[in-house]
């Protein structure tokens, strides 16, 4: 029987691929997504994986969309900790509403998703969990301090949270994307894109199939020997 993932913010952008990637080889496949209905929608009907709505902001969200998805497809034995917004702006402007928005969705929202699928990896002795974190967690970026706090929180989240599943069979690790070809970068102006590629060492953005990739690997029996890690996916653009 094919292991079942669940991808949250899974319907687009990085999210899209990581469940598409994950669909054709092999898994049995669910996509979370919380705003976006037209796009969930037309995801769903292109690629035939199943969509469930929720916030992962909500922690009562996250354990009825978990039972829904459970009740469907089977236990969740990868989770895919994608999901993620933006709230930008130079900290003398942030609000609180900004900062307690992208701390409740890009940090709270992994625990939220992580807490209830645990006891069931733990007793069936394997478990993949794979948070999507950011360069600028690592590095920071200017007007991004909540967006950078959050992200740089997933890190920490991860490396204590291997600890306790190493000898249960769960590996936790992290992927810090740079800056990838989705819809909200290829958005911005083009000198401003430009800007961007001129600090990458590779001369170019990156795909979001490679950062799909990256999760395959990761997801793999061939990966039970890594965990903890942070698997940086950047161009060269930061390097730790």
């Amino acid at each position: 029987m094919a292991r079942t993932a669940l991808v949250t913010g899974g319907t687009r952008g990085i999210g899209a691929a990581i469940s598409v990637a994950l669909r054709e080889a092999g898994y049995s496949v669910a996509a979370n997504y919380c705003g976006n209905d037209e796009a969930a929608s037309r995801f769903e009907a292109e690629t035939g994986i199943p969509v469930f709505k929720w916030s992962v902001a909500s922690y009562e969200a996250c354990v009825a969309g978990l039972a829904k998805v459970e009740a469907q497809l089977g236990p969740v034995e990868i989770l895919v900790n994608n999901a993620g917004i933006t709230r930008d702006g130079m900290f003398h402007r942030i609000t609180p509403e900004q900062w307690r928005e992208v701390i409740d969705t890009n940090l709270s929202g992994v625990f939220n998703m992580t807490h209830p699928v645990w006891p069931g990896m733990r007793e069936r002795g394997f478990g993949r969990v794979i948070i999507i974190s950011s360069i600028n967690g690592q590095k920071g970026q200017m007007g991004q301090v909540n967006y950078a706090a959050a992200k740089a929180g997933d890190l920490g989240f991860t490396r204590a949270l291997s600890l306790e599943g190493a000898r249960a069979g769960i590996t936790v690790n992290a992927i810090t994307p740079g800056y990838i070809a989705t819809d909200m970068v290829m958005a911005v102006p083009e000198k401003v894109r430009e800007g961007i590629i001129a600090q990458i060492p590779v001369g170019r953005l990156g795909e979001a199939s490679e950062i799909a990739r990256c999760v395959l690997f990761l997801a793999s029996d061939d990966a039970g020997f890594i965990t903890g890690a942070t698997l940086a996916a950047n161009g060269g653009q930061y390097m730790s």
